[in-house]
């Protein structure tokens, strides 16, 4: 990407309260413009302005495989296209592993983070019929109802299978997008219709569950893994596209946004990195380049 255009970028937490450091190295989310593009790649196309992702995004210059960076839809800046990648193939993908159909319910567990965010814009974009979204703060219901969630559920004042069930007319939702796993995790199972599925995404609270094999197991359960690392770079190429094609038009037309905290310049990188360890930003950070 050229200096003399506005590179930016999009953090994410991980890079910054691990390694604690005033500048920030690695970030693996970006939107740019091409400036340069390797041997026998057709697309994208030099001054082309993409947004993908990649380790060590955070620099004016960024070296990414070209499957891993899409066109930015039309309509969207580079500050909102660099927040956007991880939560719109993450989700999107996850979507996808469950066999999510249009018409079904979704449940989707922390669901207040900047990709759970996106995942509830995503679900109500391709039609689903009812999106019901957990938070542990009852202060963050109306984000969630501003993202289109029908039905919030306050974790810490709610018994999460039995609000479910109550949403859904003791039937339990279609499909379940797992962000905090632990005994969330093992919760969902019996908040889930028969047949339903369950995909772990995140663990926003622990690796470890103890579920019961009975709930999983009289209600025919599906349950799935998923996390889309750089070290499947096709699958992790196939992902991102799919989600650009299927997802790219609410994009464009604004349905579909990653939450924005906050701007820095890179020179402003430690009161960004600050701001992220206080625990008050809701949302992305986002760092220009010039």
């Amino acid at each position: 990407m050229p200096e003399t255009m506005t590179a930016l970028f999009g953090g994410t937490g991980p890079d910054w309260t691990v390694r604690q450091v005033p500048v920030p190295q690695p970030g693996y989310e970006f939107a740019g413009e091409v400036a340069a593009v390797g041997d026998g790649v057709d697309t994208p196309a030099v001054g082309d302005r993409v947004m993908g992702t990649t380790p060590e995004s955070f620099a004016q210059f960024v070296l990414a495989d070209h499957r891993h960076m899409v066109t930015i839809p039309a309509g969207l800046g580079y500050e909102d296209a660099s927040a956007l990648p991880t939560g719109l193939l993450t989700e999107h993908g996850a979507m996808m592993t469950g066999g999510f159909r249009v018409g079904q319910s979704l449940l989707i567990t922390g669901a207040t983070s900047s990709i759970g965010l996106i995942g509830v814009q995503i679900a109500k974009a391709l039609g689903a019929r009812q999106v019901i979204a957990t938070t542990r703060s009852a202060g963050k219901r109306e984000l969630l109802e501003g993202a289109g969630a029908d039905v919030v559920v306050v974790t810490s004042e709610q018994n999460l299978t039995e609000a479910v069930l109550d949403a859904t007319g003791g039937d339990g939702v279609d499909l379940v997008l797992d962000h905090v796993a632990g005994q969330t995790f093992a919760d969902c199972l019996p908040a889930t219709h028969v047949d339903g599925v369950v995909v772990n995404i995140g663990r926003l609270d622990k690796a470890e569950s103890t579920i019961d094999i009975d709930a999983l197991s009289y209600r025919h359960l599906r349950v799935f893994g998923v996390s889309f690392g750089f070290t499947r770079a096709a699958e992790l190429g196939a992902v991102l596209s799919a989600a650009a094609d299927q997802v790219g038009t609410a994009v464009s037309e604004g349905h579909v946004r990653a939450l924005v905290d906050s701007t820095y310049s890179l020179e402003d990188a430690a009161p960004a990195a600050a701001r992220l360890r206080s625990h008050q930003a809701h949302g992305k950070i986002v760092l220009t380049v010039p």
